[in-house]
């Protein structure tokens, strides 16, 4: 279908070398866009370009403002120009609140939210230059539920939410749409860090999700291309979930 169809668009993909980022970096390129993936590991970056046609990858530490601000740059000038940004790179600390040190706190907000924020003002100016640009942010079930274990992580995750409808208001004149997805319960080498570092998580996940499964990255395709599309041109500011049912029980 047309309005799903992303030839000639070209999306940069943070921390698009596994996981929830290298999903829906295939979903992306499975519709035609050029994809270049950012992330630390040069190793891993290696790997995930075996999957992604004609694509390329960045090397760069998003909580350092210039290298995030390169990146982008760099994205841009290796595919040509610049139409979506997808800004997924994450991590997390898994702590009491009264654990974390000063300099944990920082690494999860610079990793999660920050480097979104600067990531979009940095892709901004090549969007607008395009008469025309997505930008899809990941939050995560956090963004709407508290855990005792995710202070940091829950706030960054929050924050995506409202970044995301400022940006959206900001800038819907120049024809950029920024919407955020909230991944559910995704298998993914943080989440697999997770069921072993709490006890009986996967259980309560499995309870509580009415699809009845763990997602898997390429679950985040589809709302990938949706996002990034023509067919979403009039959704701008939304927080959606991707979560199999797990936000629609109380």
């Amino acid at each position: 279908m047309n309005l799903f169809d992303l030839k000639g668009k070209t999306a940069l993909v943070t921390g698009g070398n596994g996981g929830i980022g290298l999903g829906m970096a295939k979903g992306l390129a499975q519709a035609g866009a050029r994809v270049a993936i950012a992330g630390r590991d040069k190793a891993k970056n290696s790997q995930a370009l075996k999957g992604l046609p004609d694509a390329v990858a960045v090397e760069a530490d998003l909580r350092d403002e210039n290298a995030c601000r390169a990146m982008v740059d760099e994205a841009a000038r290796r595919l040509g120009r610049l139409d979506i940004l997808v800004n997924n790179a994450g991590t997390n600390v898994r702590k009491r609140p009264e654990e974390y040190s000063l300099e944990e706190w920082k690494l999860v907000l610079d990793t999660n939210l920050t480097s979104a924020f600067v990531a979009s003002q940095a892709a901004y100016v090549h969007l607008k230059r395009a008469g025309a640009g997505k930008i899809v942010n990941i939050g995560s079930m956090m963004s709407i539920f508290g855990a005792s274990f995710v202070a940091p992580y829950g706030a960054s995750k929050g924050g995506i939410v409202q970044l995301t409808r400022a940006l959206a208001c900001a800038w819907a004149k120049d024809n950029i749409q920024v919407n955020a997805v909230l991944p559910g319960w995704i298998d993914t080498a943080l989440t697999q860090r997770a069921r072993k570092d709490i006890a009986g998580l996967h259980e309560r996940v499995l309870a509580r999700t009415p699809a009845g499964r763990w997602g898997e990255p390429e679950d985040l395709s589809g709302i990938a291309v949706f996002l990034c599309s023509k067919a979403s041109d009039f959704v701008t500011g939304t927080a959606i979930p991707v979560d199999g049912g797990y936000s629609s029980q109380g």
